[in-house]
């Protein structure tokens, strides 16, 4: 008996590629009977926290399989826009087993580069990723679990498991807010992971909404092609992209920035914060402000309350969205002092960073609360408004009444599913690369006492 499968690896195709291979899978006794396509773990989802916890996984020699739904990394693939650089510099986006050894540390991963790190990492270490699977049910199966999936032709399968890694992430659906039924029909409206480059955009001004990372990056690609740009920001930090000739993710390692636990947090509604403005662009990256964005000609915005008759109009929060971010950003700054002299370490000389300097009150007085969309020649709007899970598929309790993940450090209400790489997971680097190594380690050893 055969099955053909799309994995990824040395040991089923050629390095740093995925085909199609024919594999005969292992029987397993159990009670008597043979029972074929049965995993010790079954890990739903190939970016990077699928391909941490499969690290471990192959350590310790567990026999397991990777579904992902369309190929290796393929949240970064298909919903980056074409200019993207990841956030962290290189040497923090090291997957377990392998720290970087190139010659940029302190350099930025285009998007294409970091998918080509995951394809290597998949291959080096023999990780059997199932590429162009879509899982449909999680259901319990006795001890275990029987997980069906439909492949990229739509034909149906299923397989067992012991146990169950949820490693999808939580950016599986864009969420739009209900007000874009309001806007013009004229207009074309896009969820922020749909957007390439401005080229693919109508002719015309373009609306973003939301001044998280993606909504400033974006505006930031938009005018450096040409674009007039109007952004609604909102409530987010910011932090200075270098701090004494060293990349700040550096010293939020050190102050234990990174490693408070969500339990630790003075505010439980800090856990659904956005994350820090900052750019990977340059050779060092840049830091990015909302006063720097003003000066490349994006036009401010407050906070998007109405669209009436074609008039986009906002509150008039935009002096308190400035200042906040520029507080953030002086708190940053003070945590690291205070770490430096507390622990006598010598550090580089301050260098002068333009986009850091707090904003004058001249900035937000330029700021607008209404326009009007035509007049403005607005041919397109761009949501950056973030994502939700859809755990539709996961057939046991599991979930929320908001649908997000119930858990204690990644282990389930559930014995056998486990979640990982999803934010806030245990610490505040859960959920980007630089925290799946921890996290991973830590789920593995959870499944090799229960298994």
């Amino acid at each position: 008996m055969t099955w053909s499968v799309r994995l990824s690896g040395p040991a089923y195709a050629r390095r740093y590629r995925s085909a199609i291979a024919t594999v005969q899978p292992h029987r397993l006794i159990a009670e008597g009977e043979y029972f074929l396509n049965h995993f010790d773990v079954v890990v739903i989802g190939g970016g990077q926290a699928g391909l941490g916890i499969g690290y471990y996984l192959r350590a310790a020699g567990k026999r397991f399989i990777i579904f992902e739904r369309g190929r290796v990394g393929e949240t970064w693939r298909g919903q980056r826009w074409d200019s993207f650089t990841v956030n962290t510099p290189n040497w923090a986006n090291s997957l377990p087993g392998d720290p970087y050894e190139g010659d940029e540390p302190d350099g930025f991963y285009h998007r294409d580069d970091l998918i080509d790190y995951f394809e290597q990492y998949a291959a080096k270490f023999e990780l059997p990723v199932t590429e162009g699977v879509t899982v449909t049910g999680v259901d319990g199966n006795g001890d275990g679990f029987r997980v069906t999936y439909e492949d990229a032709s739509g034909a149906a399968d299923a397989v067992t498991a012991a146990n169950v890694v949820i490693a999808s992430g939580m950016m599986q659906a864009p969420k739009i807010p209900g007000i874009r039924h309001r806007f013009p029909e004229s207009l074309l409206q896009l969820h922020a992971s749909d957007y390439r480059s401005a080229e693919n955009l109508p002719p015309g001004a373009v609306v973003v909404i939301g001044a998280g990372q993606s909504g400033c990056q974006i505006s930031v690609d938009l005018i450096h092609a040409g674009r007039d740009v109007y952004l609604c920001t909102s409530k987010v930090g910011r932090i200075r992209r270098r701090y004494r000739q060293r990349d700040v993710v550096g010293w939020l390692d050190d102050i234990g920035f990174w490693d408070v636990a969500v339990e630790e947090l003075p505010d439980p509604a800090m856990e659904f914060a956005a994350q820090p403005q900052v750019s990977g662009l340059g050779r060092f990256g840049s830091t990015l402000s909302l006063q720097s964005m003003a000066r490349e000609g994006v036009r401010l915005m407050g906070r998007l309350s109405d669209v009436e008759d074609g008039v986009l109009k906002t509150d008039d929060s935009l002096a308190e969205h400035i200042a906040f971010a520029d507080e953030r950003s002086a708190e940053f700054t003070r945590a690291i002092e205070e770490w430096i002299s507390s622990n006598g370490v010598g550090a580089e000389a301050i260098e002068d960073d333009p986009n850091d300097v707090p904003a004058g009150p001249e900035v937000a007085e330029l700021g607008i609360t209404e326009l009007d969309l035509t007049d403005a020649g607005v041919g397109s709007v761009i949501w950056c408004t973030g994502f939700t899970a859809d755990f539709d598929w996961l057939h046991a309790r599991v979930t929320d009444e908001n649908g997000r993940p119930m858990h204690k450090r990644g282990i389930s209400p559930v014995p056998g599913i486990y979640f990982l790489g999803f934010p806030w997971l245990h610490s505040r680097k859960s959920g980007i690369i630089h925290g799946i190594d921890e996290d991973a380690r830590f789920i593995a050893e959870a499944i090799a006492t229960r298994t």
